[in-house]
């Protein structure tokens, strides 16, 4: 079965559309310290600020995503890339305190919700062979959120007191908002008039108990909790990361937000990696390899200086002394990026598996609680870090979050494998094992 005329076209444009909403949904993970400079803000105020915007960009997914199996995402997705450009252009323009940035990042973070409706538009697409490539290939998208990270700075410093376009757009941190309020536009009206009608792929009207009845089993909220760690995580250090350079490592806000990007790029990219695999090997196969690679480089993370003691006739010694500097940091940063970007694929390409009548709600709620912890953790990271005094405490919550997912994973599977085979369980320890594959 070959995927519908026009599909790369829906594709191409609404990765395009996605790219650009996430850049705005997490662009306060860079303006956020101009910001602070400018208005005094605390950083626990400076926290808040990017949680409210990850806060709006999560909790409209599961409406959003249902809307776009009943009209269409092509209608929602050009819909809500004008809707997102208003307070874009205000964020700009207005004369601001510190309630009106909470206010406007809460309207901008809208732009986060465009996720399920991507989904459910582009797996109306294509083929079940195809769809872990194809949403994998969406989800790549998330490199959006390394964009302000490479233009914000230099931009930033670059057109202090300047003013363009007559105005339209101002200088300083103010020009960030102002450019993607005219993307926004843009691409709006790009894919109005590029991309073919969806009507023929709409799904005939239910009432909506029928379209959330899948939302009551068990293993949809299992895997809203797995793309809690890939996603919400992900999200969560996107933002929180170059403020952590700066203050652990003091770093300059430029190479900070470099620094962070070499995170954000293979937990983006390697999304299509993710989905090609999943349709090749399976996504239980590499939610395992996904969440133990995790867990090492948390472990390292969450512990970045240390020393064994050994007893000796002497007295304890203290042997082999180890510390993380910004580089072996970084890299470990790096490898958990890469298995974020190949787990977030793996997760849902269980969707239209297990769901393929339901991708938008089902896809929806995945897509909300996990963009929800996005919304939670960074507020939690201050807090952690105020109750325990250290900045690794960040890590520490991550490994032990990753830690409770692979164990409710593998507890689930090793419960499934009793169920299909009752009788194995009681011979594991005397059945020959190569007759049976193992």
């Amino acid at each position: 079965m070959k995927s519908r005329v026009g599909s790369g076209r829906v594709l191409t444009l609404s990765t395009c559309a996605f790219t650009l909403m996430f850049a705005v949904w997490l662009m306060f993970g860079v303006l956020g310290i101009p910001i602070q400079k400018e208005f005094g803000i605390t950083d626990s105020q400076l926290a808040w600020l990017s949680a409210v915007a990850i806060l709006n960009g999560s909790i409209w997914r599961l409406l959003l995503g249902i809307l776009a199996d009943r009209i269409g995402g092509k209608k929602v997705t050009v819909a809500m890339l004008l809707v997102t450009s208003i307070p874009a252009y205000l964020l700009a323009h207005l004369e601001l305190t510190y309630t009106w940035l909470l206010i406007l990042a809460f309207f901008v973070g809208f732009a986060g919700n465009l996720f399920s409706v991507g989904i459910a538009w582009n797996s109306h697409w294509f083929d079940r062979s195809r769809q872990g490539f194809a949403l994998g290939v969406f989800g790549a998208g998330n490199v959006g959120a390394s964009a302000t990270k490479f233009i914000g700075p230099a931009v930033i410093a670059g057109t202090v007191g300047g003013s363009y376009l007559g105005g339209i757009i101002p200088g300083g941190w103010r020009f960030v908002p102002a450019l993607y309020a005219i993307l926004l536009v843009l691409t709006a009206i790009a894919i109005q008039f590029l991309t073919p009608t969806d009507s023929e792929h709409l799904q005939k009207a239910r009432p909506l108990r029928q379209m959330f009845a899948p939302l009551k089993y068990l293993q949809v909220w299992r895997f809203s909790f797995y793309y809690v760690i890939v996603f919400g995580a992900y999200v969560a250090l996107a933002s929180w990361m170059p403020k952590y350079y700066v203050s652990v490592y003091e770093l300059e806000l430029q190479n900070a937000a470099l620094l962070t990007a070499l995170f954000i790029f293979p937990a983006s990219l390697l999304r299509p990696l993710g989905g090609y695999l999943s349709d090749k090997i399976g996504a239980r196969r590499l939610m395992y390899g996904t969440f133990v690679s995790m867990l090492i480089a948390l472990l390292f993370l969450a512990a970045p200086f240390g020393y064994i003691v050994l007893n000796t006739p002497d007295g304890p010694r203290e042997v082999l002394p180890y510390s993380l500097g910004v580089m072996p940091f970084t890299a470990l940063l790096f490898i958990v990026g890469c298995s974020m970007g190949i787990g977030k694929a793996a997760v849902f390409k269980h969707i239209p598996e297990y769901f393929p009548n339901d991708v938008g709600a089902v896809g929806g709620l995945v897509g909300t609680l996990g963009a929800l912890g996005g919304f939670i953790l960074p507020p939690l990271f201050v807090s952690v870090r105020g109750w325990t005094g250290l900045p690794q405490s960040t890590f520490i919550v991550l490994f032990l979050l990753t830690l409770v997912a692979a164990l409710w994973m593998h507890v689930v599977i090793v419960k499934m494998l009793h169920q299909a085979s009752p009788t194995l369980k009681n011979k594991i320890d005397t059945v020959n094992l190569e007759k049976v594959g193992i």
